[in-house]
């Protein structure tokens, strides 16, 4: 079988098309025109950043600094999964940024109780659902397994969490079965998970870089022209970056951290019975688009995670953040210097940062 991401076949199944050979990346300013002038973000990939070695340094630093951290919101989020399902449960990850703390999850379940579960990740895109044939395979490979828990990395304005909701009602109607639509994610920050490890708006050191913690996996595409009815939503292998992947050193770290961590999840998860979804994050997310003018909500991606992809991925108009001084942030400011974006202060309620994206109009 043809290599397909840098990820352990133990670890993880692809349930997507590799497209590697099949379509070019583009700069993110020819990306940015063309979405905004109504082409699907999930019709292009962008060219992979190639970090400098100060961010890289700093993305190092901050795993060893949030390891055990990482470790403990990652044992939570597992034992509410089990909570909520026993064993008979699939662990389905939205890639990209669900597909390593899938993993990490994977790993938690099986070092503790010995449980090897079964893990796939599946494309889902915003405004054009999930990927129904990638369901299929699942739901004929596991008849006997209940239930379906769908993972992702974070929680940024919700967008994704409601977007499952309405999957998973349309896969009821499609295969006269109940789907789970909960999103378990190792942070939660606008209160849009029932299923989290952690509600603080902190930096998940995969969000740091692309591909290279993603096991060399590209974000999902879906486009008639590369995509047939029978197939699974794309995604390229970008195997020419082995030489600067970091996935499984990421993996292996957090994964060494677990054992340290059982007295203090065990501590939280004890009278644990369900968490509320709290939405906490609409609040700031009205208040910077009456502030700052913004006509499309789209634009506005708050939270640590999504501010990086903006400055990664997309065109910024401006950052915003709690502090300038918050120690957390550092890796945002960084990258907002190298790419001479205005930073500024703002008072959030839930996160720690947003990202603004540039209306190409205005240009």
């Amino acid at each position: 079988m043809k290599e397909f991401s840098t990820y352990k076949k133990d670890d993880v199944i692809f349930l997507l098309k590799d497209i590697s050979d099949m379509i070019v990346e583009e700069d993110n300013m020819t990306r940015e025109k063309k979405i905004q002038s109504g082409t699907h973000y999930s019709e292009m990939i962008p060219i992979e950043y190639q970090v400098s070695d100060e961010y890289l340094n700093l993305y190092r630093t901050k795993l060893k600094e949030n390891k055990e951290k990482l470790a403990f919101a990652i044992g939570v989020m597992s034992e509410k999964i089990l909570k909520r399902h026993d064993e008979n449960v699939v662990l389905v990850s939205l890639a990209r940024a669900g597909t390593p703390i899938g993993i990490l999850a994977k790993r938690y379940i099986k070092q503790r109780y010995n449980l090897d579960l079964p893990h796939y990740t599946i494309s889902i895109i915003r405004d054009r659902g999930i990927d129904i044939n990638a369901i299929k395979y699942i739901i004929n490979k596991h008849k006997d397994s209940s239930k379906i828990q769908f993972i992702d990395g974070w929680t940024g304005k919700g967008t994704i969490a409601n977007e499952l909701k309405k999957a998973c009602d349309e896969l009821e109607g499609i295969f006269n079965m109940k789907f789970d639509s909960s999103l378990a994610v190792l942070a939660d920050p606008c209160g849009y998970s029932n299923v989290y490890g952690i509600r603080e708006d902190f930096l998940i050191p995969s969000a740091c870089l692309n591909s290279t913690v993603s096991g060399l996996v590209s974000r999902t595409v879906l486009r008639d022209d590369l995509i047939g009815k029978d197939d699974f939503h794309g995604a390229k292998f970008y195997k020419e970056l082995k030489y600067v992947d970091e996935s499984n050193n990421y993996l292996d770290t957090i994964s060494a951290c677990f054992k340290n961590e059982y007295q203090n999840i065990d501590k939280t998860m004890k009278n644990w019975t369900e968490d509320i979804i709290t939405k906490v994050g609409n609040c700031d997310v009205k208040n910077i688009k009456q502030k700052y003018d913004i006509e499309d909500i789209n634009f506005i991606k708050p939270g640590v995670g999504e501010t990086t992809r903006v400055l990664l991925r997309r065109i910024p108009y401006k950052i915003i953040v709690d502090d300038l001084n918050n120690p957390k942030l550092k890796h945002i400011l960084i990258l907002a210097k190298e790419k001479n974006v205005e930073v500024e202060e703002f008072d959030f309620k839930a996160y720690s940062c947003c990202g603004i994206i540039k209306n190409m109009k205005d240009v």
